[in-house]
């Protein structure tokens, strides 16, 4: 495969990373951010109460979109009080898949984990998606729309409208019950099986989802939590994107010979 050139990027208040294998750790958390500085402290500290003592060594992987809010000051901070967490800041790229994707490239562990950085993921459900890998799943989603999920009580009737139709759209896609999951984990291998990964938007779970051929999939129930600071970044564009994303994995999945010509993003460059 060919790959394709990233571009440039800035490591922050990160030690040089050690190579997958001996003092690697057992899960890397990938937190794909743009101006989200007053979540972070909060986000590690919920996510080291969640993790102690039941998953001894883990890292956290921050991709930041060049916020310029004070991210790099509140990650070196954490960093100095031995919080294991690693910042990556991009100059010349934006999107949330692709932040998602920079972060596979620099994660070291066996077991990669993806949430968001505004606290709408609970930390208290890494361990079960973790642990759910290690028995077996292929791909294992925090849901909401199963027995147990569901969202607080600040969620808008427009916000859940937005969620059903969404998801409705791409339920012919994948048979599980929250297929718009951002909080999502896997084992490193599956990347290997994924063709193509080409996300458009941000879902880039449905994309690794159709594109691995998963079959194996754990849905973990989750209350899913509105933010609470910071403004959410799900504008008219993005909603247009996730259109025009369904319509290339829609291609993917039932009209291969109408696929467009892409480049992949080289899957070599993940493992």
């Amino acid at each position: 495969m060919q790959s394709r050139a990233t571009s440039p990027i800035t490591v922050d208040v990160s030690s040089p990373p050690r190579p997958h294998g001996a003092g690697a750790p057992l899960l890397s958390i990938i937190v794909p951010t743009f101006q989200e500085a007053q979540n972070l402290g909060l986000l590690v500290q919920d996510v080291t109460a969640a993790l102690d003592r039941v998953i001894p060594t883990w890292e956290m992987i921050i991709v930041d979109d060049n916020s310029q809010d004070g991210s790099i000051d509140v990650c070196r901070s954490l960093r100095a009080a031995g919080s294991p967490v690693r910042l990556i800041v991009r100059t010349h790229t934006r999107g949330l898949s692709s932040a998602v994707m920079e972060g596979f490239r620099h994660a070291r562990a066996p077991v990669l984990l993806v949430m968001d950085a505004d606290l709408s993921h609970p930390a208290a459900a890494i361990p079960p998606l973790y642990f759910a890998i290690l028995e077996g799943a292929e791909f294992a989603i925090g849901s909401r729309y199963v027995p147990g999920g569901g969202a607080d009580d600040r969620w808008s009737m427009y916000r859940w409208l937005n969620s059903k139709v969404a998801s409705w759209l791409a339920k012919p896609l994948v048979s599980i019950g929250d297929p718009m999951a951002g909080y999502f984990a896997f084992p490193r291998s599956l990347l290997w099986r994924c063709e193509a990964l080409n996300p458009i938007g941000y879902k880039i779970a449905l994309e690794m989802l159709i594109k691995s051929r998963a079959t194996r999939i754990c849905e973990i129930p989750i209350q899913f939590r509105t933010r609470q600071f910071g403004k959410s970044k799900l504008k008219f564009k993005q909603k247009l994107l996730y259109l025009c994303h369904l319509w290339t994995l829609y291609q993917f999945k039932f009209f291969p010979f109408l696929r467009l010509r892409r480049h992949d993003q080289g899957i070599d460059q993940f493992c």
